[in-house]
């Protein structure tokens, strides 16, 4: 059951949430670096059970009991990227990717388990995500508008913005509990069913929609639901409109987390690592501007993590 702590950004204490790599760890990554440097192996093909990852393992025990019960969000700070190449990076994380959760496929269309986070110069609309965008995200929790969404997040930094591109995590149980004492009379319609743009992540004899709640309670607790976007998209793709009473619950639920007060910011660094519980905290970044260097790109490195159900993206 995942019960995380309600909490308000700006009430948490400066560099709440975030660990740093102790130095048996960092030693760990060392050892690990020169057993695959004699060993060379594909990224894929590289699993935890067959390399020896004590302090990892401690670490990946912390980070789900945060996730879980506690914050439900941390920043791992920071693996030695200057010491250390892309692959090698990605590496590590994915091996540590694997001690906190189960990775799963993030695209339909190839399976691919490890997604670049980076601008492919397109605007977004149905087909296109917006993390393969520069444009200003709203707040959302990954895969909203798949049957079988990830249950947790990972973020590796390999390279920020060259301006902006600030990043924001919002705890949605605090924005429930706002709700109710300030919009009581829209929860309800929060419950009931949106339509969702699924992105073309289908087979072509499938729905272009899904029709889901934000907010609905299951066996593993409560699920959040959010991509504005994707709704109007998805209603746009019906030929319908979103009705009165459920566009006053979405404005209203943005109001809330939209406020400074609500979120924290901070400036993702090369090295370092973000989990989220995807269920019940929303992030974004702002709009960014990358360096004109192509090797200078803005990227981030994703996994999404799910327990239940097949390793298939629908789950």
């Amino acid at each position: 059951m995942t019960s995380i702590q309600p909490w308000i950004g700006s009430e948490l204490a400066p560099k709440a949430g975030f660990i740093n790599f102790s130095n048996d760890c960092l030693e760990e990554v060392a050892v690990v670096l020169r057993l695959l440097k004699a060993n060379p192996m594909p990224l894929l093909a590289l699993f935890p059970d067959n390399i020896e990852l004590p302090h990892f393992l401690t670490l990946s025990k912390k980070i789900r009991k945060i996730l879980n019960q506690g914050l439900g969000f941390c920043i791992l700070n920071k693996l030695p990227v200057e010491n250390m190449n892309e692959s090698e990076v990605t590496a590590i994380y994915w091996l540590l990717a694997q001690l906190v959760g189960r990775p799963v496929a993030q695209k339909w269309s190839d399976g691919r388990m490890i997604y670049s986070v980076t601008d492919l110069g397109a605007p977004s609309g149905n087909g296109v995500r917006p993390d393969v965008t520069n444009e200003e995200q709203s707040f959302h929790t990954d895969n909203s508008y798949n049957i079988s969404p990830p249950d947790h997040v990972g973020l590796l930094c390999l390279r920020p913005a060259a301006e902006g591109g600030l990043s924001r995590i919002v705890n949605m149980s605090a924005v429930i509990e706002v709700m109710n004492a300030k919009f009581p009379n829209f929860v309800p319609r929060l419950s009931q069913p949106y339509f969702f743009d699924r992105q073309c992540e289908h087979s072509n004899k499938d729905e272009k929609t899904i029709f889901r709640p934000l907010l609905s309670n299951e066996e593993d607790g409560l699920r959040v639901r959010v991509s504005r976007n994707l709704i109007y998209q998805g209603y746009g793709l019906e030929g319908k409109r979103v009705d009165e009473t459920g566009e006053a619950a979405l404005d209203s639920f943005f109001s809330i987390i939209d406020d400074p007060r609500m979120y924290i910011e901070f400036q993702f660094e090369p090295g370092q690592i973000q989990f989220l519980n995807n269920r019940l905290i929303g992030h974004k970044r702002t709009k960014f501007k990358d360096a004109p260097e192509i090797g200078m790109k803005r990227k981030l490195c994703r996994v999404w993590l799910r327990e239940r159900g097949s390793r298939f993206y629908n789950g």
